[in-house]
């Protein structure tokens, strides 16, 4: 990941997720606490969502891949806990993988978009975030060989075009409550289960990444050292995953 990627994803998740481009709407994940009694006319302005649909469970989630390491890997140990997840995918990752795309779908996992290329929404014109939401549809659902119903950008910033195109396909737009920052180069298994565990509960969206091409070199392999950490911390609090 170049210095130039480090530092817009530092921009653009700075303190929680971003959410923006509607009339200046700025507003960002970690705030919707102290302002719950403001969320759900928020929520049903930029009909975005950070929790389980059901509000039960957890949901587990993986964005930027599919990584030809990584996302084997987390498959190997979402498949020996008995445990299915969400991989938010990226076009030109699977056109260098084509063939991780059907394995993650063959293997009971749900599928969203994120991108094609891994950039900030904010920055790009409207017709290149409907050019790039286009792509990433069409090389995903065919290698998938199924429908998308969810969506999350890179980053977690939204821009207006985007959030238009997601209600015209009828996709959902999720984000996240929790997140393990394991796409950092200073983070360890310990902190990304720790992090990316606390204070989760009923209904949270957790998120992780099974690729580094966005993110500091190997961090997906501190991911993968992570992960069983945090699927048993899960189910010592009687957590059920459930899809979002």
């Amino acid at each position: 990941m170049s210095t130039h990627d480090h530092r817009t994803r530092e921009a653009a998740t700075a303190g929680g997720t971003v959410l923006a481009g509607l009339g200046g709407l700025t507003i960002a994940c970690h705030l919707l606490p102290a302002l719950s009694i403001y969320w759900p006319a928020l929520r049903r302005r930029l009909d975005v969502e950070c929790a389980t649909a059901s509000g039960r469970g957890y949901a587990l989630t993986f964005d930027d891949g599919p990584h030809p390491q990584g996302t084997p890997a987390i498959l190997e140990i979402l498949a020996a806990a008995g445990v299915r997840a969400t991989f938010f995918l990226v076009g030109e990752q699977i056109r260098r993988n084509p063939a991780l795309a059907g394995e993650i779908v063959g293997a009971g996992h749900e599928i969203g978009l994120h991108c094609d290329r891994h950039r900030n929404l904010l920055r790009l014109a409207p017709w290149q975030v409907r050019a790039d939401i286009a792509r990433a549809q069409d090389t995903i659902e065919t290698a998938a060989g199924r429908a998308i119903g969810l969506y999350r950008p890179p980053y977690g910033a939204l821009s207006a075009t985007a959030l238009r195109l997601a209600r015209a396909h009828g996709w959902r737009t999720l984000l996240w409550s929790h997140w393990g920052r394991d796409w950092q180069a200073r983070a360890t298994p310990a902190s990304i289960a720790a992090r990316v565990t606390a204070g989760a509960g009923e209904g949270s969206v957790l998120l992780l990444h099974d690729a580094d091409d966005y993110s500091a070199p190997d961090s997906w392999r501190r991911t993968v050292a992570a992960l069983p950490r945090v699927l048993d911390t899960l189910s010592q609090r009687g957590l059920q995953p459930v899809f979002p």
